[in-house]
């Protein structure tokens, strides 16, 4: 089943019974993101997300999402434009009594925090689970040099033998140097 643009999804109106699934093809817009500062833009817009629902024997659900996503925006290290692609895999499971209507003493990690009253958010689930599938440091290309830490020069750019010669000793150890070890 296709739906388009829709961030949510009612899943009472998929009318699962028992152990049925069916899976949809839903569409979603993902916000840009700020990360250290740095604006990082999130596509294609809107972003194909395929859900895998499955009616538990009890009430609630057994969700997937898959979809792949290209995240833009500043290198980590030298500033330069990056761009990176990520595949992204969740799952979710939702033991039903909604958020709210659930046993006091249920068990927390059964209830999904995107379902609510069997409406799936899908657009907080794909953003979140984008954010836990990507790499540590967005780079412009995997063997990113970065910035010279003294002049600020592009290392990719001035090559392996950029240097500044030997730097004098920084004035606030100096006492230390004063300190003798018998």
């Amino acid at each position: 089943m296709t739906v388009h643009g829709f961030d949510t999804v009612d899943l009472s109106k998929l009318r699962l019974s028992p152990g049925a699934g069916a899976r949809l093809d839903v569409s979603v817009e993902i916000e840009a993101m700020e990360f250290a500062s740095q604006r990082y833009t999130v596509g294609p817009r809107p972003l194909p997300v395929t859900l895998d629902v499955s009616r538990l024997n009890g009430p609630g659900f057994a969700l997937r999402a898959r979809f792949e996503a290209i995240v833009q925006g500043p290198c980590m290290r030298c500033l330069k434009p990056g761009r990176i692609v990520v595949q992204v895999e969740s799952r979710e499971v939702d033991a039903g009594g909604g958020n709210g209507g659930e046993p006091a003493d249920s068990d927390p990690e059964m209830h999904s925090p995107y379902v609510t009253d069997e409406v799936l958010d899908v657009a907080s689930w794909a953003r979140d689970a984008l954010i836990v599938s990507l790499p540590e440091t967005l780079l412009c290309r995997d063997d990113c040099p970065g910035l010279c830490p003294v002049c600020a020069a592009d290392l990719a750019e001035v090559g392996a033998g950029h240097s500044h010669g030997e730097s004098p000793p920084d004035p606030r150890w100096a006492k230390l140097s004063e300190i003798t070890l018998d």
